[in-house]
């Protein structure tokens, strides 16, 4: 009998194996053994996510998850399959996976597993566990976590911005615009590396994305101004010279290299409107590269748009 090993990896017993109540392409819903697990299991998960759910009669949480899983399950319409294991009976795949507490579920995918949870969630929680495994995704839940995190981290909250990023990526490792958006979160916190990273992980198809691109904008600006002045002690002598373009681009570059991007936009502005010919116009040349490095579509580039069309044209 082929069964999984602690590493997960499929190993060989020399029991026998008994055949299963039905075959590779059988029930949605059914029950398993240690026995059948090789073809109730590992083969079918080759071809469809299969969740495995370790249960016991005295557990009173299985009693809750089990009607709940089932119902979810098979609404999914045949994009997972679930058998259930009582590990009262079949102790060995539960041992060999260590698990130490039921209800737990674990999906397989190709033969191995891959993701699970314990407990009995609610059927949203489930519901969403399986969008995640089978690749369906809700696009509008994923631009909702995206909108939120873009918020949180305009807001100054990064570790809200990240959370959501994260969990948007779960719903779609591709997702050009939670990437971007975690880059920003790390090379706002000044770990260039690991923003560098991400960017790097992004297919290659993708890479040329405008929320990609804007990243790689940004570090490189963040790069270039990375040692120009405490921005607290810059944005005093800004206050006290609103005359002088020099100080407010001094103040821009060191808000820059922080990655607030929106507030070196606003000491630009303050710049040009002091003197826009200053320098041969270097504070509106760095001003359309913090709107390169935010995005088109970024506020800060709409609202420094029409802000310096006020200026330049009034």
């Amino acid at each position: 009998m082929q069964i999984l090993g602690a590493d997960g990896q499929v190993t060989q017993s020399d029991a026998t194996e008994s055949p299963g109540p039905d075959s590779a392409g059988g029930d949605i819903v059914k029950d398993g053994t240690d026995q059948s697990f090789m073809q109730d299991v590992v083969e079918p998960s080759r071809q469809v996510p299969v969740l495995v759910d370790f249960w016991a009669p005295w557990c009173g949480p299985c009693r809750q998850l089990g009607p709940v899983i089932e119902k979810t399950v098979r609404e999914a319409g045949g994009a997972v399959r679930l058998v259930k294991v009582n590990i009262d009976e079949n102790p060995g795949v539960a041992g060999q996976l260590r698990i130490q507490s039921i209800p737990a579920v674990i999906a397989f995918q190709d033969g191995q597993p891959v993701d699970g949870f314990m407990g009995a969630l609610p059927e949203s929680q489930i519901k969403d566990f399986i969008k995640r495994l089978s690749g369906d995704k809700d696009e509008a839940a994923i631009e909702e976590l995206i909108a939120r995190a873009d918020a949180a981290l305009a807001a100054g909250d990064p570790g809200g911005a990240a959370q959501d990023y994260a969990a948007a990526l779960q719903m779609d490792k591709e997702s050009v615009a939670a990437i971007a958006g975690l880059a920003r979160v790390h090379l706002a916190g000044g770990d260039a590396d690991q923003a560098r990273a991400l960017l790097d992980s992004v297919p290659e198809n993708k890479k040329s994305d405008p929320a990609i691109a804007g990243v790689r904008a940004a570090m490189e600006l963040s790069g270039e101004t990375e040692g120009a002045g405490d921005a607290a002690e810059l944005a005093r002598r800004a206050e006290q010279s609103p005359g002088d373009p020099e100080a407010h681009y001094e103040l821009a570059r060191a808000r820059i290299a922080a990655g607030d991007l929106a507030g070196g936009a606003d000491a630009l502005l303050d710049s040009i409107g002091a003197d826009r010919e200053w320098n041969d116009e270097a504070a509106r040349k760095l001003l359309l590269r913090v709107f390169d490095a935010a995005g088109p579509g970024s506020e800060v580039a709409k609202e420094g748009r029409r802000r310096l069309s006020s200026l330049l044209f009034s």
